[in-house]
């Protein structure tokens, strides 16, 4: 078991958190004053367990109606607070925190669950330590919609796609680049990312992007959708697509696609011995975002 990820002598421990939930109903991930988000819900679980303040940082602050399966998060927690999660010493058997777990599953709502906890290692953080998300999107393209137990996770798009061109334009924005033409603005925050996979397959009606990047900014999935949608219905060409990266702002030519289809499935993480120095990197890029 690895030690404390900060300071034993400031008295807290590290831990990180795996995290699902399901956004329909969530103003997104991070804490907004009176509204209902993933992060306002599980600080507020988690200082009851807890007895005091506990905030959560995320790997990715995924948007309102987005939704997760693989979000990672961090917590700072007193040492002297962690008996007070347990009504009893776990079997030996059984994982740390699996009696933590089971409280947690009872005290929050339906719609998220901590499906892991376990002490981070050394210099952990969800954010800053890691090395690429993954998202993907899920198009329904019957003629009725999406079907009624997918609804609220999949985007009804009764058109006519051409997956194939939606691929071939997607291959023209792989790489480093400045992703602004895609990206809503935040001040002083760059818009520099490296996309590392966006590809596109089909199942009978149901169409599916994998999305990857080292981060990503505000809105830039769903506007990297919307903007392939024109191309799969044939209304622009890939040489429009990837013109697209030459812009300095935010373009209005396409319309960013529907929360509901996106959900963040993964986050990747160096080996512990090289999780100090990513932070490093990732800190001095993307501080201001």
């Amino acid at each position: 078991m690895d030690g404390p990820a900060i300071d034993a002598g400031g008295g807290h421990v590290r831990l990180r958190l795996d995290i699902a939930y399901d956004g329909t109903e969530f103003a997104g991930w991070a804490v907004q004053e009176g509204q209902r988000t993933v992060a306002g819900v599980l600080n507020e679980a988690l200082s009851t367990v807890f007895r005091t303040p506990v905030r959560l940082r995320a790997a990715g602050r995924t948007d309102t109606g987005v939704h997760a399966t693989g979000q990672v998060a961090h917590a700072d927690v007193p040492v002297d607070a962690l008996p007070n999660a347990y009504p009893r010493s776990p079997r030996p058997a059984e994982p740390e925190f699996l009696p933590l777990l089971r409280r947690l599953g009872r005290l929050v709502p339906a719609d998220v669950r901590i499906r892991r906890i376990i002490r981070a290692p050394a210099a952990f953080d969800a954010r800053f330590s890691a090395l690429r998300r993954h998202y993907i999107y899920r198009l329904s393209t019957a003629p009725y919609g999406a079907e009624p137990h997918q609804a609220r996770y999949v985007t009804g798009w009764p058109r006519v796609l051409d997956v194939e061109a939606m691929a071939a334009a997607s291959r023209e924005l792989l790489g480093l680049h400045d992703f602004a033409a895609f990206c809503r603005h935040r001040d002083g925050a760059t818009t520099i990312r490296d996309l590392q996979r966006l590809d596109w397959s089909r199942e009978g009606e149901l169409v599916t992007a994998h999305v990857t990047a080292d981060a990503f900014c505000w809105s830039m999935v769903r506007s990297l959708v919307g903007a392939l949608l024109a191309v799969g219905e044939h209304r622009r060409g890939a040489a429009w697509c990837r013109d697209l990266l030459t812009a300095t702002h935010r373009s209005s030519d396409f319309a960013a696609a529907p929360a509901r289809g996106l959900t963040l499935v993964g986050v990747d993480y160096p080996p512990d011995d090289q999780l100090a120095a990513r932070s490093l990197v990732t800190r001095d890029l993307r501080s201001r975002d």
